[in-house]
């Protein structure tokens, strides 16, 4: 595979081409290692066709919305789509990360529409926007997160609709289960991710909780009740992981326990978001990894049929590969 050869890796599309070094990769995998620890680990578990595109995905990201985080001034959003403009030419802006990147969106064809879709999250975040119900807070988070899960079913080279919907769904949960575990780091930063509605229904004024985090049992209830969803869809998830390529299930479902396990962590600090950050010690996470290898449970349950979520079709149908005509599906 061109990605993890020893040579210079390139792809061509219309005349041009995209041209990543190993060096390239290298930054993608340092910057992997440094921003997701839990991440990093699940992805040793993948196979080398998909590791290094995996740790260009990531960088790609990750540079993002750091761009949209630190950015001082407006336009973050503008150049970042300007970047990915030329990644999809193949004549990416001169930067390991998006050299990395372009390569694997042109290797892999991977559909533009999962990208600006990630990039129009990123934007709700520059607006400082916030979410009154739980299918807006969705909404969010298949922008920022689903999109992730659907690009790398895309470089694990599985595009089914049923495959790209638990993929989805994974993303999805890891997205709550971080917003469950910074409640109080966002709300200093003068973020709320949480529904503003269950805040209401629970007594919880937004805006103090801005002014003067603190943690509260009110407050406890509507964090629980957003890890009991995000519980729902890894449930889901786990049930669609035996649609992936056998050499890539282990990861998958690594990176499911890990990111489950920050809601438990949080649950075992009483729900308590505010007063510190859930984190789970590096034996746990090795426990974890070594779990990731035994068989889960089979794809046969309702969890694994179950439609969509309907915040991610518009993700499945972009990046789900047609159905081949009746005549040739026994020529495949």
């Amino acid at each position: 595979m061109a990605l993890l050869s020893s040579e210079t890796p390139s792809v061509a599309l219309s005349g041009l081409s995209a041209r990543a070094t190993p060096a390239d990769f290298a930054a993608c995998r340092a910057l992997l290692r440094q921003g997701s620890k839990s991440f990093a680990a699940a992805s040793l578990l993948l196979p080398r066709r998909v590791r290094a595109p995996a740790a260009a995905l990531y960088g790609f990201c990750r540079m993002a919305d750091d761009a949209i985080d630190l950015a001082q001034e407006p336009g973050a959003v503008a150049e970042l789509r300007r970047r990915l403009a030329l990644a999809y030419a193949g004549a990416p802006h001169d930067h390991p990360i998006d050299r990395a990147f372009s390569a694997v969106v042109l290797e892999h064809q991977l559909p533009r529409e999962l990208v600006e879709a990630l990039l129009e999250g990123f934007a709700w975040d520059a607006e400082g926007r916030r979410y009154p119900s739980l299918a807006e807070l969705t909404a969010y988070a298949a922008r920022v997160a689903g999109t992730v899960g659907a690009m790398m079913t895309v470089v694990m080279g599985a595009r089914s609709p049923e495959a790209l919907a638990r993929a989805c769904d994974l993303g999805v949960a890891m997205q709550l289960t971080n917003i469950a575990r910074d409640v109080g780091e966002d709300a200093r930063n003068g973020r709320i991710y949480l529904p503003l509605h269950w805040l209401e229904e629970a007594g919880v004024d937004p805006l103090a909780l801005v002014a003067r985090p603190s943690h509260s049992r009110a407050l406890a209830a509507v964090i629980e009740r957003l890890l009991g969803y995000a519980d729902i869809l890894y449930v889901r998830a786990e049930r669609g992981i035996p649609r992936l390529p056998p050499d890539c299930r282990a990861a998958i479902r690594a990176a499911r326990l890990l990111y489950g396990e920050i809601g438990h962590v949080v649950a075992r600090r009483g729900f308590d978001s505010v007063s510190g950050r859930a984190v789970v010690s590096g034996r746990r996470k090795l426990w974890l990894v070594l779990c990731a290898f035994f068989v889960g449970p089979g794809e046969s349950s309702a969890a694994a049929l179950a439609p969509a979520l309907p915040e991610t079709q518009f993700l499945i149908e972009a990046a789900a590969l047609p159905a081949a005509p009746l005549g040739a599906r026994g020529r495949r």
